[in-house]
């Protein structure tokens, strides 16, 4: 009896330990970091990071493209689950356990070519009216600082919101090799104007995730830059979106 009791204690002890090493990781499309392929496959820069990592480790895991205020707020809410590429700020500090760098990012402020008002810094910012996205990091390190954010729920209405002067400056980020955002009908009317921070980007997990892993991730990707491996899949994509 003393035997099946132990035999089922083991058991249910390597089923906890195989459930807490699987992990549910979102993301957002964001080439060249997080993008569908043809084969209909997410991939990337920080993809392939992501995967090195959980196959260095022997970690279970799938990954999901969703809208990044569901992806984000998934990570917060749902137990095992992780989000990438996530702006690492004050504001969210204590939200999740990290893993990374995985990447940095500039935030610049863009305006229309034709812009009249002085920037050069952040505090000219102040009384411009600036267009935002709902549930972003730039969004929440502006507005947490008493700057006028104007939110909105798809990104790209920003710069439909410059051209007709709802908006005075739109907060964007760039990641390294990505490319600048831009459109026929407003490429050369809607330019970067100043880079009011940088920022580095992390794989984000739900504190549910056990420390002993989100150390395990931790020293792979440390191995990964010693090996050359991380340099190696940054370079992979140095064309991307270009």
């Amino acid at each position: 009896m003393r035997l099946i009791i132990t035999t089922l204690f083991l058991l249910a002890t390597c089923t906890d330990a195989a459930v807490a090493a699987s992990l549910n990781i979102t993301t957002e499309h964001s080439p060249p970091s997080s993008m569908r392929g043809a084969d209909g496959v997410i991939t990337g820069r920080a993809t392939d990071k992501i995967r090195e990592l959980m196959s260095r480790t022997g970690t279970d895991y799938k990954i999901e493209m969703l809208p990044w205020k569901r992806a984000f707020m998934m990570a917060q809410t749902q137990g095992q689950t992780c989000v990438y590429s996530t702006s690492r700020t004050p504001e969210r500090e204590s939200l999740f356990k990290w893993v990374g760098p995985t990447d940095e990012a500039e935030w610049q402020f863009w305006g229309r070519a034709d812009h009249a008002f002085p920037l050069n810094s952040i505090d000219d910012a102040r009384k411009l009216r600036i267009g935002t996205y709902i549930g972003d990091a730039r969004d929440e390190y502006l507005r947490s600082r008493g700057f006028n954010v104007d939110a909105v729920s798809n990104d790209l209405v920003n710069p439909q919101k410059l051209l007709l002067n709802r908006i005075d400056l739109w907060a964007v980020a760039i990641r390294n090799g990505a490319a600048v955002p831009g459109h026929p009908d407003w490429s050369d009317q809607v330019v970067p104007l100043l880079v009011f921070h940088r920022v580095k980007v992390y794989l984000a997990c739900n504190p549910s995730v056990p420390d002993e892993l989100i150390d395990k991730l931790n020293a792979a990707l440390a191995d990964m830059r010693r090996d050359g491996s991380f340099t190696r899949l940054e370079r992979k994509y140095d064309q991307a979106g270009k």
